[in-house]
């Protein structure tokens, strides 16, 4: 039996559940993420990819070991995606040297080079350029490999957009620029931010396709790169897709606990009849010691060798991640269930 994208593409039964297997497991772990954080058990950032599965698993899906993969601070789902192991990824969260950046990168520094996650960046805009200097290796050493740049609609103004598509254009390079336009870049809506609010018509300027696909459907965003990745690996240049999706999470999990924006709540446990701190949405009371009315930011480097993760919680290395959750077990990644794409390409995907 086969199921059918709307299109060309023909995907057997066995594929597309595979499809969905892996945007629950990548759910999953977010979700698991998110629960973790709110427990004070990960220090720094976490930004989560629940809403957008689609796109990185359609993406994904075509691509080989050795295609490289260059992504931004909402990257978890990408290494995922891409091979990376689920108990890795999460462990670098977790600050462990087991991680995949031995602990040292933590939500936006993930390194997966093995599987071709070649990094995943806190600054919006340079992974477009990394994307488009690894398309210019693989040209200049005439391979078929491909090269692709997950980046979101905050990125579609930066100038390093213009410059790493425009460069990919005229030297015809293997190129995927995915946009995932989920509408906002961090708090602020796209459309305050731009007039041209089709980001696939912007490719119209460079002379390269440009596709829009409904971002939370599989099977669009999976045909759209397909067409895309094979277009590159034949040396037809580089493509432009814009997936329109949704978080459903806040920018950043700090969002609910720290209280700023629209999620703005007081931490589990605190009283809110005392005096919020407006940056925390916490109270001054519960901040560490010597700490109370200085540095109410973002957690200080000073808490963490304290071994504070937040004002009002044990220290960190006091605590053991629970090994499940409410959900389940994390699965663990790397088994491309039920085998792996590699060989699904060989016994193929028709078009």
């Amino acid at each position: 039996m086969s199921v059918s994208t709307g299109g060309t593409l023909e995907l057997t039964t066995e594929q597309a559940l595979w499809l969905l297997r892996e945007m629950l497991r990548i759910r999953r772990v977010e979700e698991a993420l998110a629960r973790s954080y709110a427990q004070g058990l990960i220090p720094g950032a976490c930004h989560t990819y629940v809403g957008q599965e689609a796109i990185a698993v359609g993406v994904c899906a075509h691509l080989r070991a050795d295609d490289v993969v260059f992504s931004t601070h909402r990257g978890h789902g990408h290494a995922l995606a891409k091979g990376a192991p689920a108990r890795e990824v999460m462990a670098e969260l977790f600050g462990k040297a087991t991680g995949v950046s031995k602990g040292r990168g933590g939500s936006m520094h993930l390194f997966v080079p093995e599987v071709g996650l070649m990094g995943t960046t806190g600054i919006v805009g340079p992974n477009i350029l990394q994307a488009t200097g690894a398309g210019y290796s693989f040209q200049l050493m005439k391979t078929d490999q491909v090269s692709v740049a997950f980046f979101g609609d905050g990125a579609m103004n930066n100038g390093a957009f213009h410059e790493g598509v425009n460069l990919a254009a005229i030297w015809g390079l293997p190129v995927v620029y995915v946009c995932e336009n989920n509408q906002f870049a961090t708090e602020v809506p796209f459309d305050y931010a731009t007039r041209n609010t089709d980001v696939a018509e912007r490719a119209r300027s460079y002379g390269i396709p440009g596709v829009t696909v409904d971002g939370n459907d599989v099977l669009a965003v999976t045909e759209a790169a397909a067409a895309a990745i094979d277009r590159a690996r034949r040396g037809g240049g580089p493509s432009l897709i814009e997936g329109r999706t949704y978080r459903t999470r806040p920018h950043a999990e700090e969002c609910v606990t720290a209280g700023t924006g629209p999620w703005r709540r007081s931490r589990p446990g605190s009283n809110a009849t005392r005096s919020p701190c407006w940056r925390r949405g916490c109270s001054i009371a519960e901040s560490p010691p010597r700490r109370r009315s200085t540095r109410c930011g973002r957690r200080s480097r000073t808490w963490w060798r304290r071994g504070w993760n937040s004002p009002g919680t044990v220290p960190i290395r006091s605590r053991t991640p629970p090994r499940s959750t409410s959900m389940g077990r994390v699965p663990e990644s790397g088994v491309r269930s039920p085998e792996s794409w590699e060989a699904m390409r060989s016994g193929g995907m028709t078009t």
